[in-house]
């Protein structure tokens, strides 16, 4: 069978390779510590879950309106001006089965064969071929890594051309946990309006920020930049499997993804949008609890890293990843064996320790390795030992 050119040049998630790499070694029985989850570890709340049980008592499994209940938007509203302290009218909500979703359908309906759109690595693994799949362009721009991974400024000026016609940002990060400076943030806007592009602001982590109050990018945005939001229940409410996420911003733009979901998947999922309204505007003790959770694992985690030889981790302020530097193992030897990547590495330590890790090769940095906490500290202790001694045969 001959399949479309976009699946050659469309490249496999690293994450979920990893994942399923650990799942796979977890079914032939062996003792695997898996430090690749994207998800929060806890289950979801007993009330939003209640919501969903009524939803079905009460029949509610029909389709909805193709950009979401109106109960539902009502919420988002409400959290978004609570949380974030943002107005927003219902007309520019869209509802989808997930943030990546809606990241997908804004792709799709902005860019176009011959556009670029800027990446800032470290960048999550479908940001570019989100891109590619709208026959746009993706381009690099450099980071600070040990400035939070705020932006290179003289890289991003570099990458202006009459073709650029986006830019994503995440804050806080996937892989790296960095939660940007409001003065980086709103350069990144007045450059984004003088060039009259597009902000992509993904702040599916904002409710896992540990250190300080978390600021959206709209909040921010004295200049006027165009600005889509997309926020997501995944993550602050441990609601992976129930693919419901939102984006806002720009009426005509909403619209335009709307248009595009209509034809792709009618609507979000009708149940899974009941329990996204408890999520919401029910009660959030649950999230906060989980959340000091993951800070006290971070705090872990990253004394545990710094403590092994070689490897140089910065604290993350955000998310539920570590990504420590550990190039300084590149050109070390096992067994007659040199690694000279982070793929290597992290497949090295797979087999020596059967601890599962993220190379960063995937990210687009190469030289570091992504770590979740998204585990118990029993977990972290155990691996973090396994990785010590792992790394301690290279030579």
């Amino acid at each position: 069978m001959k399949f479309a050119s976009r699946i050659s040049k469309l490249k496999p998630s690293f994450t979920m390779q990893m994942a399923a790499t650990a799942a796979q070694m977890r079914q032939e029985g062996l003792d695997v510590i898996n430090f690749t989850v994207g998800e929060p570890d806890f289950s979801t709340s007993a009330h939003i879950c209640e919501a969903a049980k009524t939803a079905l008592d009460e029949g509610f499994t029909k389709y909805t309106s193709v950009s979401g209940t109106l109960d539902l938007k009502s919420a988002i509203q409400t959290k978004v001006k609570r949380d974030n302290n943002i107005d927003i009218n219902s007309n520019q909500v869209l509802v989808s089965n997930g943030g990546k979703q809606s990241l997908y359908l804004a792709c799709q309906a902005l860019f176009e064969k011959g556009d670029e759109v800027l990446i800032f690595s470290p960048y999550w693994v479908s940001y570019p071929e989100m891109v590619r799949l709208s026959d746009a362009e993706p381009i690099n721009v450099k980071t600070d890594s040990k400035n939070q991974y705020e932006p290179d400024f003289e890289s991003l000026e570099n990458k202006i051309t009459p073709n650029v016609k986006g830019i994503i940002v995440n804050s806080p990060s996937n892989p790296t946990g960095a939660v940007w400076s409001d003065n980086a943030v709103k350069r990144v806007l007045e450059i984004a309006k003088l060039q009259r592009w597009v902000v992509f602001s993904d702040e599916c982590y904002e409710q896992l920020v540990y250190d300080e109050p978390f600021k959206s990018i709209e909040c921010l945005n004295e200049v006027g930049a165009d600005v889509i939001t997309f926020m997501t229940l995944s993550k602050s409410y441990a609601m992976t499997g129930w693919r419901v996420g939102y984006a806002f911003g720009n009426q005509d733009l909403i619209n335009a993804m709307g248009k595009l979901q209509g034809q792709e998947t009618s609507c979000a999922n009708s149940i899974a949008q009941k329990a996204a309204i408890e999520a919401l505007i029910g009660g959030q003790s649950s999230m906060i609890e989980m959340k000091e959770t993951f800070r006290k694992r971070r705090d872990l985690m990253i004394e545990l890293l710094n403590e092994i030889p070689q490897i140089s981790c910065e604290k993350p302020k955000g998310a539920f990843y570590a990504f420590p530097d550990c190039s300084k193992y590149f050109g070390t030897q096992c067994n007659g064996k040199t690694i000279t990547t982070s793929t290597e590495l992290s497949e090295f330590i797979l087999k020596e320790s059967k601890v599962v890790t993220v190379p960063g090769d995937g990210f687009g940095a190469p030289g570091y390795i992504r770590f979740s906490y998204a585990v118990s500290s029993e977990i972290i202790i155990k691996g973090m030992d396994r990785l010590r001694q792992a790394l301690h045969q290279l030579n």
